[in-house]
């Protein structure tokens, strides 16, 4: 199965996914597709699709009317806009917007060259330099974002155009680094769990070879960027070649036991690494993943599920790092946080895997995108406070609101591919059991292998029961069912049409083998009691300080909430902690919590010998993922907690 062919089974049904379906269709890629062709006022210039035009015409005539604009990765901004757009035709065909896909396509064709080279900035700047600076100029980067575009492409609308195009792309770098013996590695993974996906849809094992060729050179020497840099002469952005750690490059991936450095490129190359040890059986590779899954989210990873401490590098830090003010936690980091968990829950069934997609999914992705669809955080901090956050010099990358646009702008298309093509981390099909991971309501059509179709039912993540309708092509439709059982939920029931029933559970799922007739309901039902998170004693930056959680969502606390004023409410230990009726009107949907707690007042001294005065007030708080869409504001996530 090709990893991206659920998509076409799978319809999304009314609930929580479904405004983000309709979101996405309707609002998300017509919006992004104008800023890919400037035509967002007051947007950062993206000037994508004139590099490719420009790239076009260079390659025609021998010259061109302008000059490249933008990072020398743009190339890869289209790559997920068309990505993304393919889950959406596969789920909602548009005549229209498939033409100007196919559009953009043909204008995509028309830059590649000859040899079946294609990188707009190596095009129209810089012709001469081909494949001399992997450490900085992220071809193979670009050319893995536009392989994952032509093979969903491909899979969702039947159209080879695209993959065609990009099958000559990955000859090319075949023949360079395999049949020519070119040196080097990618500077920024990618192109591994691309290769991996090519290869799946067209099972030309040279793909394969390729991917697995750049994972197990990676780092054999480590000293490879520092060589090349002085071989080359050039630079893009004057980076540190000596500085393994940002690239991972700092031992062999078998051999690496910390993630660390830039936190995107780390991702992406431990989901290529997982990809390739469920494919060959390697152990070792897989044992190294699991290494490497456990110290991000054992040591590594923020409650929200974002990723990645440093503005300084974009990167991991150390074990237990995890400012909250100046966290960096990039939205694309949390989404290939996503994608690596996918592929470590294919080579290991564990819930915990999706336990940790689910967290990313619902908190630190979600709210890397406004409820409207049109402004994106590329940082995704713990803590705002307006004046400092976006503004001092060590918060400059912690912006309190959302931007229209980024000159990097690596975020906005990676969420909407990812939420374009939900049902691939919601659902696994294995040949004896079907796992339903993420609660996403909609229909699942079997029909091809099981003989039927399955229909979630949820109101979930804001009530608590899962309903499977079974809708049998004959009279029956024999089914292994595994349903997760998530971490936070204290309990669990199983109930077969309305009946309790006894489930084995194992690693996180309970597992259902029955015969289900038209009509037949398993549901599930769990705790979705409020519930106060810690952290170790080794995280600093939360001493004393409680976060709360509510099924898979984080609360924070805004301003706008409390009085605009945030800094002097701590919550009552102990103290009880109500939730609100289901409150359709106020942030697209959302339950409210109101805790117990304190106000405190203090000097207006900086320093003072007088005590602070508490009276006690009630807290309002609200999902993580909303905040910041009512203007600018406080907000805060670890809360302190006193008796």
């Amino acid at each position: 199965m090709g990893d991206l062919k659920l998509v076409k089974k799978f319809e999304i049904g009314e609930g929580f996914f479904d405004r983000y379906e309709k979101l996405v269709r309707d609002v998300v890629l017509p919006y992004q597709e104008k800023a890919l062709k400037d035509q967002i006022e007051g947007a950062e210039k993206s000037h994508c699709i004139e590099n490719f035009r420009m790239a076009a015409e260079k390659l025609k005539t021998g010259r061109c009317d302008g000059e490249f604009y933008g990072m020398v990765f743009q190339d890869s901004d289209v790559a997920k806009w068309l990505e993304g757009a393919a889950y959406s035709l596969a789920q909602n065909p548009n005549e229209e917007l498939e033409k100007r896909c196919d559009d953009i396509i043909e204008l995509i064709g028309e830059a590649q060259q000859k040899d079946g080279y294609l990188n707009t900035y190596f095009t129209v700047k810089e012709p001469g330099r081909r494949w001399t600076n992997l450490h900085e100029a992220h071809e193979l980067y670009c050319a893995g974002h536009m392989i994952e575009a032509a093979v969903a492409y491909a899979e969702c609308t039947g159209k080879s155009r695209l993959l065609d195009i990009m099958c000559g792309m990955a000859d090319h770098i075949y023949r360079h680094f395999i049949e020519e013996g070119a040196e080097g590695y990618p500077g920024h993974p990618e192109i591994e769990l691309a290769l991996m996906r090519l290869y799946r849809c067209t099972r030309e094992n040279k793909y394969k070879e390729l991917a697995l060729h750049f994972i197990n050179i990676r780092g054999v020497d480590s000293h490879y960027f520092t060589k090349e840099r002085e071989k080359r002469g050039w630079s893009v952005w004057g980076a540190h070649p000596e500085d393994v750690e940002y690239a991972q490059n700092g031992a062999p991936v078998r051999k690496q036991d910390k993630a660390v450095g830039h936190a995107v490129r780390a991702v992406y190359l431990y989901t290529g690494m997982a990809d390739a040890a469920m494919e060959t059986g390697d152990r070792e590779l897989t044992e190294a993943c699991k290494t490497l899954w456990n110290n991000i989210t054992q040591c590594r990873m923020y409650v929200t599920g974002a990723i990645g401490s440093a503005y300084e590098g974009e990167a991991f830090t150390r074990d237990y790092h995890l400012p909250n003010d100046t966290a960096y936690a990039e939205t694309c980091a949390a989404i290939g946080l996503i994608f690596f968990s996918n592929k470590m829950l294919y080579l290991e069934r564990n819930g915990k895997y999706a336990d940790v997609m689910e967290r990313a999914l619902y908190n630190c992705v979600l709210a890397g995108m406004q409820l409207d669809g049109t402004r994106f955080f590329y940082v995704n901090p713990l803590e705002v406070l307006p004046g400092i956050s976006g503004e001092a010099q060590t918060h400059k990358h912690a912006l309190p609101v959302r931007p229209k646009w980024f000159a990097c702008a690596c975020c906005p298309p990676n969420v909407a591919r990812l939420l374009a093509s939900i049902a691939e981390y919601a659902w696994h099909v294995t040949p004896e059991t079907l796992f339903s991971n993420l609660f996403i309501g909609g229909t699942l059509d079997l029909r091809d292998s099981l003989g039927g179709k399955i229909t979630l039912e949820t109101e979930y993540p804001y009530h608590n029961r899962i309903k499977y309708h079974f809708e049998p092509e004959k009279e029956t439709m024999t089914v292994s069912l595994a349903i997760r059982i998530p971490a936070w939920s204290r309990e669990a029931t199983i109930l077969v049409n309305g009946r309790p029933v006894q489930c084995a559970v194992q690693d996180g799922y309970a597992y259902l083998q029955g015969s289900f007739s038209a009509g037949d309901v398993v549901a599930a039902e769990f705790d979705l009691s409020v519930r106060r998170v810690y952290t170790s004693n080794k995280v600093s930056a939360n001493t004393g300080k409680t976060a709360i959680q509510r099924g898979p969502l984080i609360y924070c606390i805004e301003g706008v909430d409390n009085e605009n004023d945030i800094l002097s409410v701590s919550l009552k230990k102990d103290g009880a902690i109500r939730v609100s009726e289901y409150l359709p009107d106020k942030l697209c949907g959302i339950c409210e919590l109101y805790a117990e707690g304190y106000r405190e007042t203090v000097s207006d001294d900086l320093y003072s010998f007088e005590a602070p005065s508490a009276e006690e007030c009630q807290v309002t708080l609200v999902p993580y993922y909303t905040w910041g869409n009512r203007g600018l504001n406080q907000m805060r996530v670890w809360i302190p907690e006193k008796k």
